[in-house]
Parts: structure tokens; sequence; C-alpha cells
């Protein structure tokens, strides 16, 4: 007897159907867990560009993007309205914390789809427990927003091509690679997954990918050619060798013990088939993990260096959907066994990057000894103009003078203040001169305004470290 009507799903297919509420839960949970110890960690200089970015008006901003960081000028422009309602740490860190819980209700949905029910939950607690997630779910910076546009676009291209009844299904795969453009350039580079992988086993639907790709690469050509005209900006990127590579499992899960253990995890899902997931699926994903790296290198060595680890933040997703693909594979014990390894390796991590100099910068400390070190009659220095927005910051009122200041407002063009000249004069006078440096006490040599002060006469009475390498130095010059 033949019977009409719509096909039964298997019972692997039921599961990934049912059970939706892991996604949701997942996103909260990893939302929770960014926005802890969000207000005990100092920002960052990236940040704090962010921040100089985001206080100008509009004409300021548009100002500024056609000089500098003009491909993060959705970021930008989106912060300047959050921004409007705080400045604290915890506010503006929380969009990416946000950003990380969209990304984990994805990570959990598109496990759940592409194989049985426990990759989805399990791909999602393995990505919330890599301190790289927490580090960039607390940075205010795109990164978090990139590796949810990944994530984003990858679920869209699922439900196109494995639910090809649903109206809209390529448009919203063509709005996604546009967001992604829009969120860091060097983001799009996990397309070059989806298009490799449907190449292989796409079923015949490679034109449609390609024309969605032509369609959403509009916006992120357009930030890719700022960028370009702007990269001087990025003059300090060195041309990176292929000792890069081994430092992926460090970059992936921000610490090497927690990036090896997902490295492994991830490494086994191609070889296992327990797990249920499409051989289209297995090799996106995998394409995903390692073809960003390979192509950022490639672009370094052909065009110009721009091989910077944090730029390849989006691939994690595509690591911890692997791990989530093995782990459903193995039977209960080994793993809750692997996912409990995953937590305990990324563990310290976590603790780690909630410390004061979690982002590798230590502002408070500075204007800590600037406030109980100083005298009245002090005179405060900076080595480069722009580490003023973090002590203005932190220290505001308290600070000593600042005599090289010519105006309160940043330059139109740049991160940095407008200055006088003549430091000798400016601190004619003076007979207690604190100076603020990027590096050590070793760099003192390569500091311009360092030279003067010696050669007017001060030596250097005391400095402090503060920050990890290369960290700040806080000096105080005495006649």
């Amino acid at each position: 007897m033949i019977i009409t009507g719509a096909r039964r799903p298997s019972r692997p297919a039921r599961e990934r159907q049912g059970r939706t509420w892991a996604g949701p839960a997942t996103g909260i949970v990893a939302t929770l867990v960014c926005v802890a110890g969000a207000s005990t960690v100092s920002h960052s200089s990236d940040e704090l560009a962010t921040l100089s970015a985001a206080r100008r008006s509009a004409a300021g901003l548009w100002e500024l993007a056609q000089h500098i960081d003009g491909h993060f000028l959705p970021y930008y422009a989106f912060m300047h309205l959050w921004l409007e309602f705080g400045q604290a740490e915890w506010w503006m860190r929380l969009p990416s914390a946000l950003a990380t819980g969209v990304a984990t209700a994805l990570i959990a949905d598109l496990g759940r789809r592409m194989g049985s029910w426990p990759a989805g939950p399990a791909a999602a607690v393995v990505y919330v427990a890599l301190p790289s997630v927490s580090y960039h779910g607390q940075n205010a910076r795109s990164y978090a927003f990139a590796a949810a546009a990944a994530v984003l676009a990858t679920w869209t291209l699922y439900r196109a091509i494995e639910e090809p009844g649903r109206r809209r299904g390529w448009w919203g795969y063509a709005a996604a690679v546009a967001l992604l453009g829009c969120t860091q350039v060097f983001a799009l580079l996990v397309t070059a997954a989806h298009l490799t992988a449907v190449a292989l086993y796409g079923r015949g639907v490679a034109p449609r990918v390609l024309a969605c790709l032509a369609a959403g690469f509009v916006p992120g050509a357009v930030w890719a050619v700022v960028g370009f005209a702007e990269r001087h900006a990025i003059s300090w990127i060195t041309l990176p060798g292929p000792d890069v590579f081994l430092a992926l499992p460090k970059m992936i899960g921000g610490t090497a013990l927690a990036g090896g253990a997902l490295f492994l995890l991830a490494a086994a899902a191609p070889f296992l088939r327990r797990h249920g997931a499409d051989r289209l699926w297995v090799a996106l994903l995998a394409g995903w993990a390692l073809l960003p790296p390979l192509a950022l290198f490639a672009l370094s060595h052909l065009i110009t260096p721009v091989y910077v680890d944090r730029y390849l933040f989006a691939t994690v997703p595509g690591y911890a959907l692997l791990a989530g693909l093995t782990v459903a594979a193995l039977p209960r014990p080994p793993a809750v066994l692997a996912v409990a390894g995953v937590l305990a390796a990324g563990f310290p991590g976590q603790l780690d990057v909630r410390g004061e100099d979690g982002h590798h910068e230590n502002f408070p400390r500075a204007a800590r000894i600037l406030a109980s070190e100083a005298r009245p009659g002090d005179a405060l220095v900076y080595g480069r103009s722009s580490l003023r927005q973090g002590l203005l910051y932190y220290g505001g009122a308290g600070l000593p003078d600042d005599v090289m200041l010519t105006g309160r407002d940043p330059l139109p063009a740049s991160f940095g203040y407008p200055e006088r000249s003549d430091l000798a004069a400016a601190v004619a006078g003076r007979e207690r001169v604190w100076v603020v440096w990027r590096g050590g006490s070793e760099a003192a040599s390569r500091v311009d305004r360092v030279a003067v002060l010696t050669g007017e006469g001060f030596v250097r009475a005391k400095a402090w470290r503060t920050g990890r390498v290369p960290g700040m130095t806080v000096a105080l010059y005495t006649r």
C-alpha cells in the first residue's frame, strides 16, 4: 500500500528537529559568562580607539574614517549610538557579550541540525569554555560580531540547502554574507570554506552559492578597498613565517592548553561517522577552521602583511562545531570526559582574561601610581599621544599637569591629541616630570621626549612597569 503525504523523518532527523531549547539556553549562558568580570579588566588601546571614535560627532566619525580604521566604520557607527547610554567598561563590552550569546545559540542549533542532537549543545559548551571567546566577548571591538555573523552565514546556508522549500532562504544567506563583511573584512575568508565544500559535495547548488556570494560580497569589497587605502594603520604588522601555524591552537583557544584540547577534538570529527553529519557539512567545517589562516598567510605574502591572530577569531566556531560532532560520536562516558576536559583546560585562562591586565594593558594601575606618587606642580608627558586616552578615562582630573596638551578633543584624522612641539619650554621651571610610554624601561632609548628631558638635565628617579608585554612604563624624571 502506498501512503501519500509528507514523508516521516527518520529518527536522527527527528532528533535534529526537536529540543530547540538548547540554542536560546546556551546563548543566555554565554552572554552571562562574558558579562561576568567585564568591569574589572582595563581597556586595551584598541578598545580606547573604539571609545575615541564613538565619542565623536557623526561628521567627526566620518572624517576619522577617511584617514584610519575606515573599514570599522559600521561598528564605530553602532557604538556611537550605544555609548549615548553610558561609557562604563561593562556597558561598552555588553554588545560583544550579546553577540557571543547569539553566536553560541546559533552554534547549538547548527550543530543539532548538522549532526545528532547532542552535537549542538556540546559544541556550544565547548565554545563558551574557551578563554578566547570570553576575551572577545569582553572586548569592545567587532571580533565577537564577526564570529556571530560567520555562524549566521553558515546557518543560513545550511537551511537554504537542506530546506529548499523555504522562501527567501538564499536571500537570507546573501544578507548574512553582507553582514559578515561589515563586521570585519577578513571574516569573509570563512566563505572560502562554503564555496569549497559545495563545489565538492554541493548537490548542484554551487551556482546559487556563487550568486549569493557575489551579491553579499559587495559591502565587504567596499570596506576591503577602504582598508587597503589606509593600510598605513597596520604598518606595524610583520611578514608571517610558517611558525604562525604552530600558534593556531593558542589562537583558537586563548591558551595553549585550551586550544590543544579543542584542536584534538576538532581533528577527530572527519574520521568519525556516528555523529550523523553529512560529508558536505564536515568538509565545510574543516575548511572553516583551516582555510582562513592559509588565505590570510597567502595575502600577507602576495599583497601586504595582514596576518594577526585576532583577525582569525571568526574561525573558532568552526572548531567548536567539529568538536561537538566528535563528542556526539563518542559513547556517553568518554563524551562527558571530553567536554569536562575542555572546561578544565579553559578554566585557568578564563580567570586570567578577567584580571585587571587581562587585555594586556593596565591603565588603572598607571593612574593609581600617578595618583599616589605625584605632587602638586608635577608635569605629565606622553611618549605617544594616544596613550592619553587611557589615563584620562581612568585618572581624569587627578593626573599631573598635562603640559603638552593644546586641545581637549582628539585630532580629526587620528586617535592622538593636539600637542605643542617645544617640550623643553613646556617643562621649564618644573622639577619633576612624569613620562608614560609603551614598552618597558629598555624602550626609553626609543622615546624622543625622554631624550629631550635628559638633554635638559633630568634623570630617571623611579619607574614602574604596568600591564603585560609590551605593557607601559610610568617613570618619574627629576632635575
